[in-house]
C-alpha cells in the first residue's frame, strides 16, 4: 500500500475513531497519526485472531483500522484520563 493510500485510511479511520470514542475529532494531524497507528494496531488484533489485517484501501481495511484506532483511544483515555475541573 502506498504512503497516500496510508495517509487517506488513517485520515477516515482515526476520524470516525475519535467519534465513535468521544464524539469530537482530535484534529487532522493527530486523526491522521491516530488513524494509521490504529491501522497498524487493528492489523495486528485481527492476525493475532486469525483473520487478515490491512490488505489495501477497501472497505474491510477501513473497518480493520477504525476497530485499531477505537482500541487506542480507549487505551489512551484509560491510561491518561479525563483532568478534573473543579
Amino acid at each position: 500500500m502506498s504512503l497516500l493510500a496510508w495517509i487517506v485510511l488513517g485520515l477516515v479511520a482515526g476520524f470516525i475513531g475519535s467519534k465513535v470514542v468521544n464524539n469530537t475529532g482530535q484534529g487532522l494531524l493527530v486523526d491522521i497519526l491516530l488513524g494509521v497507528v490504529g491501522a497498524v494496531v487493528g492489523s495486528f488484533l485481527f492476525k493475532q485472531f486469525g483473520e487478515p489485517g490491512v490488505s489495501g484501501l477497501n472497505l474491510y481495511s477501513l473497518v480493520v483500522a477504525v476497530i485499531g484506532a477505537v482500541n487506542l483511544l480507549w487505551l489512551y483515555h484509560a491510561l491518561i484520563g479525563r483532568r478534573w475541573v473543579l
